[in-house]
């Protein structure tokens, strides 16, 4: 009887340690496969304010970055937080010591108002947030010209 006992507690006691450490049989250690890069991405601003536009215009502005890394730079997914931003981006990579650009353009048709919008930049170097913000403002009317009747 002593020995089912302390066999059973000797159980529990090596599961319950086991479970602690999060590794149930195999090596589970991600660190050691995830591939690591020595890419970096570095932008010349991180936000730009277009300031007044007025309402249906197509704001455009282009974010500069360089690869300062010793590894090709990819850009695996570039999003916009919204639609009616569009980014565009090179889908080719960026060799240590180039740059490229992120276009950023914003559709004001039908959004008066103040706008602050977000470009999500995910790559072989890390994450990065871009940010363009600004007012949409409604065209000034055109003074009507006085009718001359003679």
């Amino acid at each position: 009887m002593k020995k089912v006992l302390f066999m059973a507690v000797f159980a529990s006691v090596f599961a319950f340690t086991n479970a602690q450490t999060g590794v149930i049989g195999g090596n589970q250690n991600n660190d050691a496969t995830k591939e690591k890069s020595n890419a970096g991405i570095s932008f010349g601003t991180l936000s730009h304010n277009f300031g007044n536009i007025i309402e249906g215009q197509i704001a455009t502005y282009e974010f500069q970055f360089k690869n300062i890394g010793t590894e090709p730079l990819k850009l695996t997914q570039v999003k916009a937080s919204c639609g009616c931003t569009t980014p565009k981006y090179p889908t080719t990579e960026i060799m240590p010591g180039e740059s490229a650009n992120i276009r950023a353009e914003y559709n004001s048709a039908g959004r008066p108002g103040t706008f602050n919008k977000n470009i999500f930049v995910n790559s072989n170097a890390g994450d990065v947030t871009l940010t363009i913000l600004g007012n949409v403002v409604k065209e000034p009317e055109k003074p009507i010209s006085p009718i001359i009747i003679r």
